[in-house]
């Protein structure tokens, strides 16, 4: 059972922290810090636009971030081990195209939605924090910030950078995925995917802080102490703020 713990725990940590580092702007070419809250509605020039430039650069940090690699190798492998996709075979040849196409998928998804779009229409890309207390409420804030997002202004809007950016990468995909999955079904049941991924995401992110708590409550301190060393090995660049032992 400890060691089940430990696991899951340890497992957490790392991916979790990493999830994160995908979905904040480096400290140092954002306007806020990766860890701000949204102003409060009565204080909306507590809000910092981000500039094109600066959207640009989130853009690059989440490209080479490990996590978007380590994503991508996870769901090339869950392809292959279920044989989705066939026409790519198997082997490391056919594990190889399934990882080339998941990793296409989400660095154009990226580049479309968080530097293209959110430039052009003036969106903000990033996920802040809700004010809102309890569970329900907050998950209910985070399950819909696929809907509603914020402009340059700070003023909240319909995401039209992330429905544009998952139907354009939908559409997209057709270029490179095999023939017999590039029907307009096939196309918006992917459309469909994305957005329910991005929802499960923004939820992750809301809630994280409060499952970190609760798993450090309640872990064994040599638990802690492995958590401590991998997180430490983790460039402060792609580590949650939290995790000051980062180097």
């Amino acid at each position: 059972m400890k060691l089940a713990f430990l696991v899951i725990y340890v497992m957490l940590v790392v991916s979790l922290a990493l999830a994160q580092s995908s979905s904040h702007p480096d400290p140092a070419s954002a306007a806020l810090p990766a860890n701000s809250q949204p102003p409060l509605p009565d204080a909306p020039s507590a809000y910092e636009p981000l500039s094109g430039h600066q959207k640009f650069n989130l853009f690059l940090q989440r490209t080479y971030s490990p996590y978007t690699f380590a994503s991508a190798a996870a769901e090339a492998t869950w392809a292959q081990m279920w044989a989705q996709w066939p026409e790519y075979g198997g082997g490391m040849e056919g594990w190889g195209k399934r990882f080339g196409a998941t990793l296409a998928d989400t660095e154009s998804r990226r580049f479309i939605q968080t530097f293209l779009l959110s430039t052009v229409l003036h969106q903000d890309p990033r996920y802040f924090h809700s004010q809102k207390k309890g569970f329900f409420p907050r998950g209910w804030y985070a399950a819909t910030r696929v809907l509603v997002t914020r402009d340059d202004d700070g003023d909240e809007t319909f995401n039209t950078s992330e429905f544009l950016g998952a139907l354009f990468t939908s559409s997209l995909q057709n270029a490179y995925y095999p023939r017999h999955e590039r029907s307009l079904g096939d196309t918006m049941n992917r459309f469909a995917g994305a957005l329910g991924s991005d929802a499960t995401s923004n939820i992750l992110r809301e809630f994280w802080p409060d499952i970190r708590r609760i798993f450090r409550k309640h872990a064994p301190e040599k638990v802690r102490k492995i958590e401590e060393k991998v997180t430490s090995q983790i460039p402060c660049s792609i580590t949650p703020p939290e995790n000051t032992g980062c180097r």
